[in-house]
């Protein structure tokens, strides 16, 4: 009878190694290595390479397969999902702790429960503390089913009395199959793989809660993303009432989608109207301050990039950029240097997207050099006036995708001026006499637009 062996496992990238190291060799971490034990294979176990299971079908005898949406009772998160939850997918919500992910899948679990058979698998607090956490929100029924329990391979049983399944969280459950502690790398994968089994096969929807590393990303080996159908992450400051919902993979929708939520004592609520969160009052008076129309998804929100300089003490300048690229802030800082004549080679650049946003698309970057030329100069733009446009390295300005939508945000906000690239002028003409449209070929004649004294 073959003997069972050990393994050491990275807890932070999942390298394998028949002995414990110090260092791992592959994500260069110390001390994360960890020790598994290797079951040996069943006797008489033959390999699904010699027994297929299924045959190859051509693609038009493939029948497709339509995947109904259930709404989760919150707009804001139907919206991040793609229109809804998908019977039968994995999604897992990661964040930092107290961020309100708990709290988040307890009141959708309550609305599921009203037409539904839900179970709330806690295997971090009692069903006590559950109970506790309902009352205070308000929530009550009948069809709502609390398990306190740590071993998948028990609770397994209660799976198939439900429809819908939140475990919290998964780090915190174990399989008997292996010997590992839970939350360990092999723990974490395997629980992940048996979940993702049952709801393929059953049809059961699970909503899983994940921890986050120091860094911010999700705990545990990377399979555990690749099997999900969905991956959200909530980010938030403790002290902070508004959250952001980030979907960052979606097989069944955008992975650009971004949800604004409000913390309250009585439970999280989707905001619709998030026009003013990511924009200051003290717009178009202080310097350094532009806005721009981000597009996140199917939506447009106007975002407010802040930026702020003074002179450094130090031979080298120190450039600190908050939701842009820092990469691309060292660009554009290169480009108004060396296309427009900006001293700022001795200037400290401190760079921040109003809210927590994260600006991801190269629209933002004639935004960004308007806020830096605004900070330089000391000289705040006007408050409705808006900027979008791609910036490239002779210092030209080039055409973005959705100009049209982004132009249509700007008037329903309210703003009277939008300069935009000179190769989206023609498919916003129709906007011509409801809003002043400042067409700009280069960053220097959106300098000069936007400081015509100078």
């Amino acid at each position: 009878m073959p003997k069972s062996t050990t393994q050491f496992v990275c807890n932070e990238c999942g390298y394998v190694s028949p002995k414990w190291l110090g260092r791992c060799p592959d994500c260069g971490k110390f001390n994360t290595l960890t020790e598994e034990a290797v079951a040996p294979a069943a006797p008489g176990r033959k390999s699904a390479f010699h027994a297929p299971s299924s045959r190859p079908l051509p693609l038009s005898q493939v029948k497709y397969e339509r995947y109904e949406r259930t709404s989760s009772g919150i707009g804001e998160l139907d919206v991040v999902l793609g229109g809804g939850i998908v019977r039968g997918s994995l999604v897992l919500v990661g964040g930092d702790p107290g961020v309100g992910k708990s709290t988040l899948l307890t009141q959708v679990s309550a609305h599921l429960a009203n037409e539904h058979k839900v179970l709330y698998l806690s295997a971090e607090e009692s069903c006590s503390q559950v109970k506790l956490r309902c009352e205070r929100l308000g929530l009550n029924s009948d069809n709502l089913l609390l398990l306190n329990e740590t071993c998948i391979d028990d609770a397994e049983a209660a799976f198939g009395e439900a429809e819908y399944v939140v475990v919290d969280s998964i780090q915190a459950v174990y399989t008997e199959a292996l010997s590992s502690s839970a939350g360990s790398v092999g723990q974490v994968r395997e629980c992940a793989s048996k979940l993702m089994r049952i709801a393929k096969s059953k049809g059961i929807t699970f909503f899983i809660v994940g921890h986050v590393t120091k860094e911010g990303t999700l705990a545990g080996p990377k399979v555990l993303e690749h099997i999900m159908d969905a991956v959200l992450y909530f980010e938030g400051e403790r002290t902070e009432n508004f959250k952001i919902l980030r979907a960052v993979k979606n097989r069944f929708g955008s992975v650009q989608e971004v949800g604004v939520f409000e913390m309250t004592g009585e439970g999280i609520y989707g905001i619709s109207d998030y026009s003013d969160l990511f924009l200051s009052d003290t717009r178009g008076v202080a310097a350094g301050a532009v806005v721009t129309p981000s597009e996140t998804g199917n939506r447009c929100m106007m975002v407010e990039i802040q930026t702020l300089m003074c002179k450094t003490a130090y031979g080298l300048p120190r450039r600190m950029a908050l939701g842009v690229d820092f990469n691309r802030l060292a660009v554009l800082i290169a480009v108004l240097e060396k296309r427009c004549g900006l001293p700022l080679g001795t200037q400290d650049v401190y760079l921040n997207a109003m809210g927590g946003m994260k600006l991801n698309e190269p629209s933002a970057d004639l935004a960004v050099c308007a806020a830096l030329a605004s900070a330089e100069k000391m000289i705040p733009v006007e408050k409705y006036t808006a900027v979008f446009g791609e910036v490239g390295l002779t210092g030209e300005v080039r055409g973005v995708n959705f100009a049209d939508k982004r132009v249509n945000e700007c008037l329903k906000m309210g703003f009277k001026r939008v300069i935009l690239p000179a190769k989206n002028l023609k498919a916003c003409e129709k906007f011509k006499g409801k809003i002043e449209l400042v067409p700009v070929s280069y960053v220097s004649q959106m300098i000069k637009t936007l400081f015509p004294k100078e």
